[in-house]
């Protein structure tokens, strides 16, 4: 077979081909000379400064106006959003105190001189104790049941029935109030004023009847930004601290109406109420107080020292505001705060001191003055005149050790509790198994 020098050309390389793209070539480049006077360079229009300025603000107002909608529907979602992906509220933990050495209380007032005192530093003393005492009143509250419709009586006098509360803690959820219970009977809902006078409903966490005392809670995501502005989580003080002569100051409802004020001293800080398995000091004071009226009591700190009730020395008829120290409440209050029963035994009993076991012969315990009616002590056998020296082998030696350890028990649990009972050849050991119970 003949050579053919084309046969392994590609296509686009064979003579027919390159003839054609020749040809065309040719056409548009004569096709471009023919028309290259109607080509040019197309610039942009620039941008003056002020259609930079409008476009400049236009993104601005979107951006508000996007901003905006962002925040309503955080807020309006917001209700929603933490009652669905809600935490567990925190454990409320409230250290208690400790009693202060006497040598440094002393040490304090040596080398003190004496301020000389007159109308104007009397005015300035009065300035700075109504300062501390607004700050301290951002943790201050009144509670009061929620009515069903609007007593006009109180709309008219200014004056309502209810009780002072302290906010004592926040465990994330809730705003734990510490009030008297006087107001948890025959009630289902009750009301809250914080401090800048706006109301919540209150729901009642735990109630302790043994004591008086009770916790409320007030859901966070209820409250309004502007109120937590004006309102705090108040400081538990030392009132083991406390000396007579000690300016303090007392805010609630002392005399008859909510919001009062009074300033004083501590006219005493030796004296004890005794209720059904425990004592409190009490904290005297020389300010007065109305019927059945409560209040906080702060020191110069602005810290709370004491809880005021009018049932304490009520039948010896004093008008003095009175106050159950706080370090002795704080055991309970941190049950209560965290919905826990606060346990209960129902003994009355007093501390048998060194000096009655030598004079009396009774031996070191808790003597048992009465025993509540059909309490858990009264079923287990208790009675007047045991002497109560160990719960679950430990000892006992004071009232105040005798509900150390009470506390640290559960309401519902069995406990060993071990006594002294005076027989025909003198005390002889017995041993009792109370179930703990609760009151509230």
């Amino acid at each position: 077979m003949p050579y053919d020098k084309d046969q392994n050309l590609a296509p686009e390389e064979a003579p027919e081909n390159r003839d054609g793209q020749g040809k065309d070539r040719l056409e548009d480049s004569r096709a471009e000379e023919r028309y290259s006077f109607l080509q040019e360079t197309i610039k942009p229009e620039p941008i003056s400064r002020e259609k930079l300025l409008r476009q400049f603000v236009r993104i601005a107002v979107y951006g508000v106006i996007l901003g905006v909608f962002a925040c309503l529907g955080f807020f309006a979602l917001r209700p929603w959003a933490e009652g669905w992906f809600h935490k567990d509220p925190e454990t409320v933990t409230i250290p208690e105190d400790e009693e202060p050495v006497e040598d440094q209380a002393e040490e304090e007032t040596e080398g003190l001189q004496d301020p000389v005192l007159d109308a104007e530093s009397y005015a300035e003393i009065n300035d700075s104790l109504y300062i501390l005492a607004q700050e301290a009143e951002k943790g201050v509250v009144t509670v009061s049941r929620a009515a069903a419709e609007e007593d006009w009586n109180e709309v008219a006098t200014g004056i309502r029935t209810s009780v002072t509360g302290v906010i004592t803690a926040d465990n994330g959820q809730e705003l734990l109030i510490l009030a008297d219970d006087a107001l948890c009977s025959d009630a289902e809902r009750w009301m809250v004023t914080f401090a800048d006078g706006s109301e919540h409903t209150a729901s009642l966490k735990r109630q302790d009847a043994n004591s008086g005392f009770a916790v409320f809670s007030v859901a966070r995501s209820e409250i309004a930004e502007t109120t937590w502005n004006t309102i705090k989580v108040s400081e538990l003080g030392n009132s083991n601290a406390v000396r007579q002569g000690d300016t303090v100051i007392a805010l609630g409802n002392m005399y008859g109406y909510d919001r009062g004020i009074g300033y004083g001293v501590i006219s005493s800080c030796d004296h004890k109420e005794t209720f059904y398995d425990g004592e409190w000091d009490v904290l005297a004071t020389d300010i007065p107080i109305s019927t059945d009226g409560t209040g906080v009591l702060f020191n110069l700190d602005g810290e709370v020292i004491g809880m005021i009730s009018a049932s304490i020395w009520k039948e010896k008829g004093s008008g003095a505001a009175n106050a159950y120290a706080i370090s002795d409440i704080k055991s309970t209050i941190e049950l209560l705060a965290n919905g826990e029963r606060v346990p209960y035994a129902g003994i009355h009993g007093t501390t048998v001191t060194k000096s009655i076991q030598d004079s009396q012969g009774i031996p070191a315990g808790v003597y048992v003055i009465d025993v509540d009616t059909d309490s858990p002590a009264m079923q287990a056998g208790i009675q007047s005149g045991d002497v109560i020296t160990q719960i679950n082998g430990k000892e006992v030696g004071s009232i105040m050790s005798y509900r150390q350890v009470l506390l640290e028990t559960t309401a519902d649990g069995q406990v060993s509790i071990t006594g002294q009972r005076q027989g025909a050849d003198g005390y002889v050991e017995i041993d009792f198994n109370v179930t703990i119970g609760s009151k509230g």
